[in-house]
């Protein structure tokens, strides 16, 4: 297997980089400070094309593929976790909700602005009740004529408290399960559509999520994303490509996190001799480097798969599973190694590790992505 990127997508791995380091990494302290991302800073992502890769050119994205996505998202890593996770919310979940779902119309009406950045969009899948099991959701759809009403409620949704466009899940027809799920483009501002207070986090500063409330929302049968009960498939469709760059974004992490402990390694003294003359911290630094190395190729190798037109749901939960576990294991290793200035906030390796936690959790915990994969292998069997 040839594991050379293609001359475009390595062009675009510099220039991404490139912005990282120009624009997003100065920003990176005040933000986790803050706990908020300009509006500004997010336009710039937007001029800068970070939103559309990975999408369709036809409609408004940079196109590069799965693979020039998953290359786009390792370098965004470099930055604060936070800006990455807009990005990941809007476009990444948002925007191919959209674009898996359909029909056209949708997709011309709300795809240029989510991919050029000029609107930010958040996916509405979770709910108080239904977390790992999305497919119990309670949110209900009544259809009433040319329009849905809509009741419910949604929690830990990302980009809410800044979002201009939500695709929110509701059933249409709960007496069939998981068969009834619908999914629907909302604009912020509707009536009956409440977003609450931005959650306090443990990290991702700056990432914003909250809860949504409806009540009596009404949503015109042309805001539907798909047709009626198919919200289920759209929502795991696109959980495989959200998975997907989580995967990426926590090899890039984890990359980051590599370089600065060989440095520290290599200029820490203790008992004079640079502390990477240590085997105990050669070790550490080893095992890094080789689960960085290992999950970069499944990342790449599920990307390649999708790009070719393949299902990568077992792919997709393999990459996801191994990469944001191996992210915890590089974490931990980096504060270890960097020992008591890792645990101060005057670098920002205890913000990585923070920030790291939360990605075996969201778009599938690391129990659900192990369900997935062994429900893959019994059904070949």
């Amino acid at each position: 297997m040839d594991t050379q990127l293609p001359d475009d997508i390595q062009l675009l791995q510099r220039s991404v980089r490139g912005f990282v380091d120009d624009v997003l990494a100065p920003c990176a302290k005040e933000i986790e400070e803050k706990d908020d991302i300009p509006r500004a800073l997010i336009t710039k992502m937007g001029e800068a094309g970070l939103f559309g890769i990975g999408h369709e050119e036809a409609l408004g994205g940079q196109g590069f593929g799965k693979l020039g996505y998953c290359v786009a998202v390792e370098q965004l890593a470099r930055a604060n976790a936070s800006l990455w996770n807009v990005v990941g919310g809007s476009a990444g979940l948002c925007g191919t909700a959209i674009s898996v779902g359909g029909p056209d119309d949708v997709r011309h009406r709300y795809l240029p602005d989510l991919f050029s950045g000029r609107r930010v969009g958040a996916y509405a899948l979770s709910e108080p009740g239904a977390g790992s099991d999305a497919g119990s959701l309670k949110t209900a759809a009544r259809r009433d004529g040319d329009a849905y009403v809509i009741d419910g409620a949604k929690t830990f949704i990302t980009n809410a408290p800044i979002a201009d466009v939500f695709v929110i899940f509701a059933n249409a027809a709960p007496a069939t399960g998981s068969k009834g799920i619908t999914a629907f483009v909302v604009e912020r501002g509707a009536k009956g559509l409440e977003i609450g207070p931005n959650d306090e986090k443990m990290g991702l500063h700056g990432s914003t999520t909250a809860q949504l409330y409806f009540s009596g929302l009404r949503v015109d049968v042309t805001q539907r994303v798909g047709n009626e009960g198919d919200g289920f498939k759209i929502a795991l469709r696109t959980l495989d490509f959200g998975r997907l760059g989580l995967a990426a974004h926590s090899v890039g992490a984890a990359q980051h996190l590599l370089e600065a402990s060989v440095e520290h390694a290599k200029t820490r003294v203790q008992f004079g001799t640079p502390i990477g003359a240590n085997q105990a911290i050669q070790w550490m630094l080893a095992d890094a480097a080789t689960e960085i190395h290992a999950a970069r190729l499944m990342v790449y190798d599920a990307a390649s798969r999708a790009d070719r037109g393949e299902r990568i749901t077992d792919r997709a939960a393999m990459a996801k599973l191994f990469a944001t576990e191996m992210l915890g294991r590089v974490a931990d290793a980096a504060v270890q190694i960097h020992g008591g200035m890792g645990y101060m906030r005057e670098l920002w390796i205890e913000r990585a590790y923070r920030d790291a936690r939360i990605t075996r959790i969201y778009e599938g915990t690391s129990e659900i992505q192990r369900v997935v994969i062994a429900g893959a292998l019994l059904a070949d069997s």
